[in-house]
């Protein structure tokens, strides 16, 4: 005789505006009658939600908390459901989301375009709106990126080759909707470079159109170079 309870249908997460009205759902079987806790998890405390004990829990959006739900049945048996996120958007643009909405994606952050220093990080962002919450897959120039598949883009050091035109697709079971596209520009700079590598670059002129030619310059040159060899850099050094 078995008492085993399974969860038939999960809870799914959602991103949604401050005010939304929703529910949750949780299904389940097992061999005897079941009772449903529903939980929430706001700043690391978690805490059962009074009087949540149905399948169904109704939720006005107000702040970004995680929810579960535990099943039991009569012989104390119990499992929970997964954990799943009510995104909560305070700032959303006028009109959206319209009247009837659905839950398709609607795009409420875009990334922005940058220029960013080679070896700096460059760091892309967006947030869409939907039910149930959407994923994201960014694209440069047209190429999916195969592992950037989050809200936020992170390259650790960028390179030259980083550099083009970004954007990010948002999708859930009603549809998809594609952020602005914006051009991301990956600089190299020489004097960064040089100061990195302490390269010193002489020159010393000994002949002059209108003047007899000189000596000093030679000697100039080459006793700097000696110290500044000394001193850890790279020299390179020119006559005339």
């Amino acid at each position: 005789f078995s008492t085993a309870i399974t969860i038939t249908e999960q809870p799914v997460s959602v991103s949604v505006p401050v005010g939304y009205s929703f529910s949750l759902r949780c299904r389940a079987e097992g061999r005897t009658s079941l009772q449903y806790q529903w939980f929430c998890q706001h700043q690391s405390v978690c805490r059962p939600i009074p009087g949540a004990t149905k399948q169904d829990l109704p939720i006005t959006a107000q702040q970004t908390q995680l929810y579960t739900c535990r099943v039991n049945d009569v012989y104390k048996n119990a499992v929970f459901s997964d954990w799943v996120k009510v995104e909560v958007h305070q700032c959303v643009a006028r009109g959206l989301p319209p009247q009837l909405w659905r839950g398709e994606p609607v795009i409420v952050l875009n990334p922005t375009e940058q220029r960013v220093e080679v070896g700096k990080p460059l760091r892309l962002q967006c947030a869409a709106m939907g039910v149930p919450a959407p994923t994201y897959q960014w694209y440069r120039n047209g190429n999916l990126l195969e592992h950037q598949k989050k809200k936020k883009l992170w390259i650790t050091h960028a390179k030259v080759s980083d550099s083009g035109t970004y954007l990010c697709c948002a999708s859930n079971s009603h549809g998809e909707h594609w952020t602005n596209a914006v051009d991301i520009h990956i600089v190299c700079h020489l004097l960064f470079l040089v100061a990195t590598g302490k390269i010193a670059l002489l020159v010393g002129n000994n002949r002059y159109q209108h003047h007899p030619n000189l000596m000093a310059p030679v000697t100039d040159v080459f006793e700097l170079s000696r110290l500044l060899k000394q001193l850890g850099f790279q020299v390179v050094s020119l006559l005339d």
